[in-house]
């Protein structure tokens, strides 16, 4: 058995799907496996072959995905990349029941590559929904806007997408606690014209766009991290109001823990502000 690894990444998963199908073509892809690195456990007998990023290679995959099986499937495969578990070899058996079947594997539910993919689908989409409703964010001197998230699977770019539609105009990034990164979304000052805000349909979807471009990600150092994790300190108003009216708004003889905790588990509250003491 030849086992193809690569970093968690989508363009080393891509290239590393690429180079396993090229090998499985000798082979048979009974032959092959593939592994997100670190690997935890080497296997005694079996060649470990690692694979680096290569854009041509990536694009390639993708295209014949976007353009053999279809969208969904390319959405599919996509999420299934910012899954935290090693679902590479998930990805691969699907591609290849996908490959021969076309769009229609999406309804083949009865195999076992289409339904886990669907679960993998499920499972981030859920997060990402869920995050849209769970972020807050703190005001740092109402100039920028800090949110703090923890998710399991790498979604906070998909989260931010939606405050960018939200917020186009406003500075604000959304972290990442646990990989240590975070997505920024520059703004965009105004000369404070009336005048300037009211635009044809299609200059506001040209202006999403340039702002979806402009948003970027950059990993953060420890240090960085650390004072960043002090932004959860600060107090405003708006924040003391918000707490106040959670708190007021409830009914106390309607209480109910553990309905609240299936719909907001504990551990994706952690940032949220009327939840913190």
């Amino acid at each position: 058995m030849r086992i193809f690894t690569c970093k968690h990444q989508l363009e080393d998963m891509m290239t590393c799907i690429y180079d396993a199908w090229v090998y499985a073509l000798r082979v048979g892809h009974d032959k092959v496996q593939l592994r997100t690195e670190p690997i935890v456990q080497a296997t005694l007998f079996d060649e470990y072959v690692h694979v680096d990023a290569d854009a041509e290679k990536t694009e390639k995959v993708l295209r014949s995905v976007r353009n053999k099986i279809g969208m969904q499937a390319y959405i599919d495969v996509y999420y299934a990349c910012l899954m935290e578990d090693d679902v590479l070899d998930d990805i691969y058996r699907f591609l290849r029941i996908g490959f021969q079947a076309g769009p229609r594997v999406i309804g083949m539910l009865a195999e076992p590559p289409v339904s886990r993919m669907l679960e993998i689908r499920r499972a981030v989409g859920n997060e990402i929904h869920h995050f849209r409703e769970f972020a807050r964010f703190n005001s740092i001197d109402n100039k920028v806007y800090v949110c703090h998230l923890e998710p399991k699977h790498d979604v906070i770019y998909q989260v931010a997408e939606h405050f960018a539609d939200r917020m186009p105009d406003e500075y604000f990034m959304i972290l990442d606690d646990n990989r240590k990164y975070a997505v920024i979304h520059p703004g965009k000052h105004y000369s404070g014209q009336q005048a300037d805000r009211k635009r044809e349909i299609s200059e506001q979807n040209r202006y999403m766009k340039e702002k979806a471009q402009k948003m970027y990600l950059r990993e953060l150092s420890d240090e960085e991290m650390k004072m960043l994790r002090q932004t959860e300190l600060l107090k405003d108003e708006y924040t003391e109001l918000w707490k106040t009216f959670f708190h007021t708004i409830g009914i106390e003889q309607r209480k109910n823990p553990t309905c609240q905790r299936n719909l907001m588990p504990i551990w994706k509250r952690k940032h949220a502000v009327e939840f913190m003491q």
